[in-house]
């Protein structure tokens, strides 16, 4: 992989030219007291080093003579390596990720400045640390004062995502590579799930049998909290409690996926745990399912990123004024729409090395253009909760509907002609 991040780095660095970038790892965050989380790297940070410590910045600066990449880092320090793991340290930060010059951490109030005063341009994120963001906010005021003597200097700062994101949203066969690996994974899971579903288990025996099999299967873990929503339950969207049982005439709504290498997986189904749909259950699936069936032939090079969402809105709107859940005239509903009730959420989301990836989604009244190597979710869902409230003028919803939830959803790569479905082991 570090000729990938060498290409990933040098793309970056002909996009800022003569700019310097400054990337910041993640911070540790603590659970209880003195117990850490587990580290989670920082996307963009990982992305272009593959660097796992914190308290580490990565610094892009081409336009400097001798250092264009250059990382620092936690110095080796062997007493405090025995309580919390090997640190790479300013040499290997060289030899095995690659940097043209690595120091010490704590050299960085004397080192970075050289960087930085022939750049043009900062391109750095704000606001996921006030202190470093201070930091980068008084060098370049620094800078600034001598800009009049001078002549050079940085005249600007610019959020690095900018420049990042774009990159990250076209995926390359590397990373599909990964992501592959992490939706079998997660094709398995839900497998063995389903399988072992049935009335008087609860909810929680099913997440930890899925979560069992992302990390037997060497995944990092799961992707984002396993949701495993039964009856009800299947109506909130991000429910994790996971705790209910299962009772004979529920819907299991599954949305589960785990990390493999940093890259996310996001797979959602919905089923009855006894075996057999309620007609109730079974009209409400058939018209997610066929939403999402045309959302997906939808996802095609040249396309915009919102028309999957639209015919999946279509196909959801028709389906409700068929059921009688919805009166009125489709496109009058769509525009009003009076859907929203029974279809919150937009149909997917970029998938990557954040679940909800980075990437834009509309540039002003432009929509973005799937292009290959893009990757997104489409999930559309009809949820009739307990307590639904129907859009003004439209009719209320008799209890047979109530309670039942269902979303269908499938990781989607767009390639050079049309689509492959990354997630398609998973019955539906």
């Amino acid at each position: 992989m570090q000729a990938e991040y060498h290409q990933r780095r040098q793309r970056l660095m002909e996009k800022i030219g003569s700019g310097t970038a400054i990337f910041r790892s993640a911070p540790l965050a603590v659970m209880h007291n003195d117990v850490e989380y587990a580290f989670r790297q920082d996307s963009d940070f990982f992305y272009l080093t593959g660097f796992n410590e914190p308290e580490a910045i990565a610094v892009f600066a081409p336009h400097h003579e001798q250092h264009q990449f250059i990382l620092f880092v936690r110095p080796k320090e062997p007493d405090k390596e025995v309580w919390t793991g090997i640190r790479a340290g300013v040499e290997l930060a060289k030899e095995k990720y690659g940097a043209d010059e690595a120091y010490s951490i704590d050299e960085l109030d004397e080192k970075l400045p050289q960087y930085l005063q022939n750049a043009d341009r900062i391109y750095y994120r704000f606001g996921r640390d006030r202190d470093f963001d201070l930091k980068i906010l008084q060098y370049w005021q620094h800078l600034m004062r001598f800009y009049p003597r001078r002549g050079t200097g940085p005249i600007a700062i610019q959020d690095a995502g900018t420049v990042v994101h774009p990159m990250r949203l076209v995926k390359s066969p590397a990373e599909v590579d990964q992501m592959r690996k992490a939706a079998e994974i997660s094709v398995k899971a839900h497998n063995v799930a389903r399988e072992m579903a049935q009335p008087g288990r609860y909810e929680y025996e099913i997440q930890a049998e899925i979560e069992h099999i992302f990390r037997l299967n060497g995944a990092n873990g799961f992707a984002y909290p396993s949701i495993v929503a039964s009856g009800p339950n299947s109506c909130i969207l991000h429910y994790i409690e996971n705790s209910r049982q299962l009772e004979d005439g529920d819907v299991l709504l599954i949305d589960a996926g785990c990390s493999y290498g940093y890259y996310n997986a996001d797979i959602t189904r919905t089923f009855p745990v006894n075996g057999t749909f309620s007609d109730e259950q079974k009209a409400i699936y058939d018209i997610v399912l066929e939403a999402q069936k045309q959302a997906i032939a939808a996802v095609q090079p040249g396309n915009s990123y919102n028309e999957h969402h639209d015919r999946a809105v279509r196909v959801i709107v028709e389906g409700l004024l068929d059921l009688g859940l919805l009166i009125g005239e489709i496109d009058e509903l769509i525009k009003e729409q009076k859907y929203k009730p029974f279809y919150m959420h937009r149909t997917g989301h970029w998938l990557g090395l954040d679940v909800h990836d980075v990437g834009v989604y509309q540039y002003g009244e432009d929509p973005h253009i799937l292009e290959a190597g893009n990757v997104l979710t489409v999930e559309p869902g009809i949820y009739i909760g307990p307590d639904i409230k129907p859009a003004e003028g439209q009719p209320e919803i008799p209890d047979r509907w109530r309670g039942i939830g269902v979303r269908i959803e499938d990781d989607v790569l767009v390639t050079e002609n049309g689509h492959e479905i990354l997630t398609t082991g998973v019955p539906k």
